[in-house]
């Protein structure tokens, strides 16, 4: 413990707190702080001036980083016929109908990603108060449910995120990892802001972005000037 309050301590020392930079300065200072003994990720934050309890403020969705996110994703797909053939032969892990849907009440949750086709909702709704809270279950606005499954399932292996605005209007995703070059990084979090820009929600007049930082999975977050944002 005092190992990583140590650490923290140095890496706050080149961080100005009083400071808002730009996505570029944030992203530089990131990659010289002192790292940890693995590939931390690097995540997005952001504050939105939004009432995400009001259906027309929901923000939510998904998209693919241009540069990807850097890990390995487990893909489960819940299907059946020649969907679930599409799915495996897409890359997906596990592909299956009931005997997925029986592991996953007994507790196994060992996965990135849950697509399922409108047909497997009905047995698989039950399992909401499991997957919901997870982030797991399958979605038509993030493109989780869906026919399509051979399409979602290489989408998520490509690097596609999903993001969602929490009761306070707050809402992170990761945008790569630290290894990254800081060019790939830039580029995939202008991606992540142009993406909650564009679904800003039309009943919003005020202001829509309040803050927003940029960190790692083991550094303080470094706040970016939301001109700079805005610009984007």
């Amino acid at each position: 413990m005092a190992k990583k309050a140590k650490k923290y301590k140095a890496q706050m020392k080149k961080i100005d707190q009083t400071k808002n930079y730009s996505v570029d300065e944030a992203l530089s200072i990131l990659k010289d702080l002192p790292k940890a003994n693995f590939d931390e990720t690097v995540e997005v934050a952001m504050r939105l001036g939004i009432d995400s309890r009001k259906s027309d403020q929901n923000v939510r969705g998904s998209l693919i980083l241009p540069n990807g996110t850097g890990k390995k994703v487990t893909v489960v797909t819940i299907a059946a016929g020649d969907a679930a053939v599409a799915a495996k032969e897409a890359g997906s892990d596990y592909v299956g109908s009931e005997d997925l849907i029986e592991k996953i009440k007994g507790g196994w949750i060992d996965f990135d990603v849950l697509i399922a086709t409108p047909a497997a909702m009905k047995d698989l709704r039950p399992l909401g108060r499991v997957l919901g809270p997870r982030g797991l279950m399958p979605n038509p606005k993030t493109g989780t449910l869906t026919d399509d499954v051979a399409k979602a399932t290489k989408d998520a292996k490509r690097g596609k995120i999903e993001y969602r605005a929490d009761k306070n209007g707050c809402m992170h995703a990761p945008v790569g990892l630290i290894s990254f070059s800081k060019d790939a990084l830039e580029e995939n979090c202008l991606a992540f802001v142009r993406e909650i820009v564009r679904v800003r929600p039309a009943v919003i007049k005020g202001t829509y972005i309040f803050s927003c930082t940029v960190s790692t999975t083991m550094s303080p977050g470094i706040k970016i000037d939301i001109k700079d944002i805005v610009k984007v």
